[in-house]
């Protein structure tokens, strides 16, 4: 059995006390005014030693546990799923290990996930909201327990957020089907008061005014439910949509939506893009193999990953001020667009 690597045997390689190592190791070099010839000198010999610190003891020592609660929609959909590969990456990083749960937009689901997280003694909490559950928000501020908003927010509670860009987002996908000869524009979104979904309804509404064709709008809400669910909702929508004949664009508003959408674009024959123009939100495989490619509104998920964990971390670290980051989306160019 290998023996454990202690604060002493990396003092004694080093000829330092082990009052040193300790500050070194511990993050407390600048606030001890250790030399950083000693402080290079002592994490070189760490890691040449293997040494593993003492997790529980140092969690005792600083009140703090590493670990961040990440609460998402809903795992199985991409979106969901591709920003936690993010987040967990961009922790562990930076020291940190991620929890995390999925809410299937429930907000009782929600509020339990935070008390559940908050009982394995999380440092901070980054979360995507369930609609209905600003009273468990209000709570969490007044307990000063440190999260940040990812994807959505509550316009009236004042907190930490990092966002797409929604509202230009839409406004500008519509402009760029409109230049391109479409006036029959509809847009799939789910059925929701969430405030990233209510800010595309009002770019693709604000876009189809502008433009002088507020007659021409449509729009088909699907119920948000599971990722798997919505398929079957999105094709009912969609068999109606195509029965009217009416449209000449389809712009989706979320990631599932477009995937679900294409399966009944093929279902129907409908040929993209003499038929029928489209563009998708957030980017996916099926895009690229669907003829042709899918136009799409890319979100730079990455980005709003790892800005959500730089803001918690300050925020854990006692950095007292309200950050709202709003990250600019890409368009995405492709036939399918006109």
């Amino acid at each position: 059995m290998t023996k454990k690597v202690l604060l002493k045997d990396i003092a004694k390689k080093a000829g330092v006390s082990t009052a040193l190592v300790s500050y070194v190791l511990n993050g407390l070099e600048k606030e001890k005014r250790v030399g950083r010839d000693v402080v290079e000198k002592i994490n070189k010999i760490a890691k040449e030693l293997n040494y593993q610190p003492n997790q529980i003891a140092r969690s005792l020592r600083s009140g703090k546990t590493k670990t961040i609660g990440l609460i998402i929609a809903d795992i199985s959909n991409p979106f969901s799923g591709q920003i936690a590969r993010f987040i967990e990456g961009e922790a562990a990083r930076l020291g940190y290990t991620v929890i995390i749960g999925s809410t299937d937009e429930n907000s009782t689901k929600f509020s339990s996930l935070i008390d559940s997280m908050l009982y394995r003694q999380v440092d901070g909490l980054i979360m995507a909201p369930a609609e209905g559950s600003s009273q468990k928000i209000k709570n969490l501020i007044k307990e000063q327990v440190p999260f940040v908003f990812i994807d959505r927010y509550f316009p009236g509670i004042s907190a930490n957020h990092v966002v797409l860009d929604n509202y230009e987002a839409t406004y500008n996908a519509v402009n760029y089907l409109i230049a391109h000869g479409r006036k029959n524009i509809c847009l799939i979104i789910y059925k929701t008061l969430a405030v990233h979904m209510q800010q595309r309804i009002l770019g693709y509404k604000n876009a189809m005014k502008d433009n002088e064709l507020e007659d021409n709008i449509i729009v088909k809400e699907i119920p948000r439910r599971s990722y798997f669910q919505v398929k079957a909702d999105t094709e009912k929508n969609m068999d109606e949509l195509f029965a009217d004949k009416k449209m000449d664009a389809l712009l989706f508003a979320a990631n599932a939506l477009s995937i679900s959408g294409l399966y009944a674009i093929r279902k129907h024959k409908i040929k993209v893009p003499d038929e029928l123009a489209v563009i998708g939100f957030d980017g996916h495989e099926v895009f690229d193999f669907f003829e042709p490619p899918i136009a799409y509104i890319k979100q730079p998920l990455e980005e709003m990953g790892t800005e959500a964990v730089r803001i918690l971390i300050e925020q854990i670290k006692g950095v007292k001020k309200t950050v709202h980051t709003e990250v600019k989306h890409q368009f995405i160019s492709r036939e399918s667009g006109g």
